[in-house]
Parts: C-alpha cells; sequence; structure tokens
C-alpha cells in the first residue's frame, strides 16, 4: 500500500529504472525552481546557527503576518506534529479524515484516543468538548479550501484545542486563520515550508500559536541545521519567488487539469484549490500500474480513510512531465478500447 507521494527510489526498482528516470506526479511540492544561486560560507558550516533562529524567524514573521514570538520551529511539518500532540492535554482526538496520515500516528504514538468525522460528508458533527481537532485546508489528497468561520466558532465553543494544518494554503490566494492565533490560545497552525517554496530536502516546519502557547512548547536545541535556515532564509527573501510561483502554478493546473478531464479515463476530477488534483477511475488501480510501467509515478490514495486504490492524485508539474502523462493516458485508453 503507498502510504505516502515522493517514494520514487522504491517505485523505480518496481519499474527497473533508475530513480532519476521517474516522472513523479505523486510530489505535490512546487513545480517552479528557480535556478539558485545560494552558496555556503565556511563559516555556516563551521558554526552553530542561532540556537533561537531570531534571524530565521524575523523573516518567517514577515511573510506571514505575524510575530516572531508566535513561531515555534522544527525539522520539518511532520516533527513539529509529533513534537505538538504528546503536549496537548485532552486525551480525546478528533481528526477530520481523510487526511495526512502522520496525524493518526502521531495521536497513537501520543496515547491518545482516536475518533474520525468524515470531512466530505459529515463536516458539520461536533467532536467532544475539550478534546483535540485536527484539520487539513486546503485539505489533501483533494485539495478543497473550506471557509474556517464556522467551524472555528464551533470548536472554540466547544474549548477544543486546534490543530490546523495550511502547508498547501499559499499556492492560491486563500485566507489563513492565522489571525485567530491572538484570540484563542489553544489554536495551533500546522506550516510546512517544503511545499510551496519548493525545498523538500530542506527540512524546516513551524507550530504558529499565541505567544503564551509557543512558550509553553518544548523545543530541542539547535533542531535545525545551519544549512536549512541559510536555505529557507534566503528562499523567503526572495522577492519575485512568490509571484513566479503562483503565476506558474495556474497555467500548469489548467493545462493539468485539461490534460485529465479530455483523456475519458475518469469518472470524477475534484475541483481543488491546491497544486494537485484527485481523480477517481473505475480502473484506478490499473492505470496506476501502467502509469509506472511507463515511469510515471501518481499517489495512489487507499492509504487514505473513505478512498480506494481507484482514487489518484496528480501533482502539477511542467509542460514537458505533463506532456508525458497525456501522451500515456492516450496510450492507455486507447489499449482500453481495443479490448
Amino acid at each position: 500500500m503507498m502510504t505516502h507521494g515522493a517514494d520514487i527510489y522504491t517505485y523505480a526498482k518496481i519499474a527497473k529504472c533508475s530513480p532519476q528516470e521517474i516522472i513523479d506526479f505523486s510530489s505535490n511540492i512546487n513545480l517552479y525552481q528557480p535556478n539558485t544561486n545560494i552558496t555556503f560560507a565556511n563559516a555556516t558550516i563551521t558554526k552553530y546557527a542561532q540556537s533561537s533562529y531570531d534571524t530565521l524567524k524575523e523573516s518567517i514573521a514577515t511573510n506571514y503576518n505575524i510575530k516572531s514570538e508566535q513561531i515555534a520551529l522544527y525539522n520539518g511539518a511532520t516533527a513539529a506534529i509529533y513534537a505538538l500532540l504528546p503536549q496537548l492535554k485532552p486525551k480525546k482526538v478528533y481528526l477530520y479524515a481523510p487526511l495526512y496520515g502522520e496525524y493518526e500516528k502521531a495521536a497513537f504514538r501520543a496515547k491518545k484516543f482516536v475518533s474520525k468525522i468524515n470531512r466530505i460528508e459529515d463536516i458539520d458533527n461536533p467532536p467532544a468538548k475539550k478534546s483535540i481537532v485536527i484539520f487539513v485546508n486546503p485539505s489533501t489528497p483533494e485539495g478543497s479550501y473550506h471557509d474556517m468561520k464556522k467551524l472555528l466558532k464551533m470548536w472554540m465553543k466547544l474549548e477544543c484545542s486546534i490543530v490546523l494544518d495550511e502547508s498547501f494554503l499559499e499556492f492560491e490566494e486563500l485566507e489563513s486563520a492565522r489571525e485567530y492565533i491572538k484570540k484563542y490560545k489553544k489554536l495551533y497552525i500546522i506550516q510546512s515550508f517544503s511545499k510551496f517554496y519548493s525545498c523538500a530536502g530542506v527540512r524546516i516546519g513551524a507550530i504558529f500559536a499565541h505567544k503564551k502557547s509557543i512558550e509553553k512548547l518544548s523545543k530541542e536545541l539547535w533542531n535545525i541545521s545551519s544549512l536549512d535556515a541559510h536555505f529557507l532564509q534566503e528562499r523567503l527573501c526572495d522577492g519575485d519567488f512568490k509571484k513566479a510561483s503562483k503565476e506558474l502554478h495556474l497555467q500548469q493546473k489548467k493545462q493539468l487539469i485539461e490534460i485529465l478531464e479530455s483523456s475519458d479515463i475518469f469518472d470524477e476530477v475534484v475541483e481543488s484549490q491546491s497544486n494537485f488534483i484527485l481523480c477517481y477511475s473505475p480502473r484506478g488501480k490499473e492505470l496506476f500500474e501502467y502509469l509506472l510501467e511507463h515511469k510515471i509515478l501518481v499517489r495512489s490514495c487507499e492509504s487514505f480513510d473513505y478512498l480506494s486504490e481507484n482514487w489518484l492524485r496528480f501533482a502539477v508539474k511542467d509542460s514537458h512531465s505533463q506532456e508525458s502523462l497525456k501522451n500515456t493516458l492516450k496510450h492507455f485508453q486507447e489499449r482500453h478500447n481495443t479490448h
């Protein structure tokens, strides 16, 4: 069962090719990758980073319109999830599923009692009072964006601890819930920097929360490398990056949707407000295997609650990759029509 995207090394062995030959539609990383002229002086490597990462936090605060004291940094968003859940007092956790699978694993590791609310069909079902609620917005794997006002009002009235993952928010002009941080001390926003800033190998994630809540979180000393901090600092200060990313994203997303919808393979192409598209085909499992034979890897969604292996997720990629996908889908459909 495919539990994560981007595992090109495992699937390259199955396809009997090198990882570099795989066209990876399973990885939902920003396709915009500018030439990086970042150099690392010896001083960056031989000296310890700032233990409090003040300079990096200031850049993040500026980019995300929050205060430095509302930021806790971790060695990736997944590390932030595993660090946060054991420090939240409630024992009951409500997962609005389907969602990123590590949330459930982290909740069990933190010895919580896990319940699930079907986000697609029963989103208005209330959790227990003073429980933990976990919600991803835009959601994965289908990229739906939800106006959080109604849900936040319900959760706050129930005095819940709220974990809201906004890791895919930046690809389009979507409203964040960060303004609620100063109003509600039990709101924790998970923020990945690898998705939008196109740096999966740079392991930095954050928790945004009220200053007093941040102070209570335990954080390891020097938990981020000097190289990672330096790279993200430079990327955050690149004034052209956001504009160019969003323009290219919208252009390529339109192309990808047209390819998927015109293929006549999918019964459903789900509307998305992020950089990936979820599709359903009764031949999804067969299609996944056929694409892999042709060195194209997509995300099979059987590991997500309420979905099956016939649901496939396609990340937005460059024109060359998407043209390869288009041609391979065409050949798959032609083969099916001749049988």
